[in-house]
């Protein structure tokens, strides 16, 4: 029978072994690998390292036929990262979902790799099963970074498109492909709550997110509430300390107030990537909400309700009180909760100040502005 997902699902076990083949015969991919492991500084001897790397993954991926073993592989490092790059991870929430139903997942997206691979951690720490991770069509320009992403589970965003009537056929796959996940498969489902990063902190479910996931509701049978219900839909709140992609996202969002646009390098989604991974995140948490009901009306209601539970599960820590108040006069925090954090004043002061003067209020911004939306929502309800 056709596959009528095959152009953006993961690749299945059969698929995996002749990926991995052609990865390892990528010199694209090969450099990439390089890059993360010593640097951009590796760059000019590269071709004299290729085949020493090529050997390494042959040798450590030999033994990998199916996708648990390559997540077997991956959890090795994601850890890691984890033990190099942060001041701790710590989880809640997963006591009140059940692992043997699958859910779709909806976070806030702060990070383009860490986001999904922290999620996927926690749960299948748990014991959950792994997810299936969307990814943007515009974040896989290169067939080597398409064969990674869909070799670990993600399944592709088609956001390319030419006109209308295409991106509305796209966004009806897509939409089906995310129920027959959960709802078929029992397979759990990462997606993220807008297209493209928050970077100036602000956690917001763009509408159009769910306005796309009801292209797959039978109006003929099922209410609006009734198929946000079927979906399962888990809000996640992940908060880190320190965003080690600070510096870049300022920077943008300085030259688009100063300028009015602002055009990406070639390479800096990847750099983006690289940055993220190996960045300094000081302590970072991952807190999962409880599943939405039927009680829904209207694609903007949903959103409402993801952002409620996201702004609550954020975790704040003192660096985001310090922006605040560098920002603005003192905060008034009853009844907010300020974690613990890594990070000293000093340290904090010292980051912001290393950036360029017309850079710094956007960064400073960027973390007040977690503080700003507890207190929003403290105030209003």
């Amino acid at each position: 029978m056709s596959d009528p997902f095959a152009a953006i699902r993961p690749y299945n076990d059969e698929e995996v072994r002749p990926t991995i083949d052609r990865l390892l015969g990528s010199k694209d991919f090969l450099n990439a690998m390089l890059r993360l492991r010593f640097g951009g500084s590796i760059l000019p001897i590269s071709w004299l390292l290729r085949p020493v790397a090529r050997f390494y993954l042959r040798r450590q991926l030999s033994d990998v036929n199916n996708v648990y073993d390559l997540q077997v592989r991956i959890k090795v490092y994601v850890e890691r990262m984890i033990d190099d790059t942060t001041a701790g991870l710590t989880v809640s929430g997963l006591e009140h979902l059940d692992a043997k139903r699958a859910h779709l997942f909806i976070s806030n997206h702060r990070d383009i790799a860490m986001d999904p691979a922290l999620t996927n951690y926690a749960l299948n720490r748990a014991g959950f099963e792994t997810l299936r991770i969307a990814i943007g069509d515009n974040l896989l320009t290169e067939q080597w970074v398409a064969d990674l992403m869909r070799l670990n589970k993600s399944f592709v965003v088609l956001r390319s498109v030419s006109g209308p009537r295409e991106l509305l056929a796209n966004s009806k796959l897509l939409a089906q492909y995310i129920r027959t996940s959960v709802q078929d498969d029992n397979a759990p489902v990462w997606i993220a709550q807008r297209e493209g990063r928050a970077k100036d902190g602000v956690d917001r479910t763009e509408a159009a997110v769910i306005k796309m996931l009801s292209l797959s509701r039978d109006k003929r049978s099922e209410s609006f509430g009734d198929h946000i219900a079927s979906l399962r839909i888990v809000p996640v709140a992940i908060s880190y300390e320190l965003d080690p992609c600070d510096a870049m996202k300022a920077r943008e969002l300085s030259e688009r107030e100063s300028t009015g646009s602002y055009e990406k390098s070639d390479q800096e989604d990847v750099a983006s990537i690289g940055q993220g991974i190996a960045g300094n995140k000081g302590r970072v948490h991952v807190h999962f909400g409880t599943p939405l009901g039927s009680n829904f009306e209207s694609p903007a209601d949903v959103a409402a309700a993801i952002d409620a539970q996201i702004v609550t599960g954020y975790r704040l820590r003192p660096a985001n009180l310090w922006a605040y108040e560098a920002l603005e006069s003192a905060a008034d925090l009853e009844g907010i909760d300020i974690a613990e954090g890594s990070c000293s004043d000093e340290e904090f002061e010292q980051r912001i100040q290393a950036m360029g003067a017309e850079e710094r209020p956007f960064a400073l911004a960027s973390y007040a502005n977690a503080l700003r939306s507890v207190m929003e929502l403290k105030s209003s309800s």
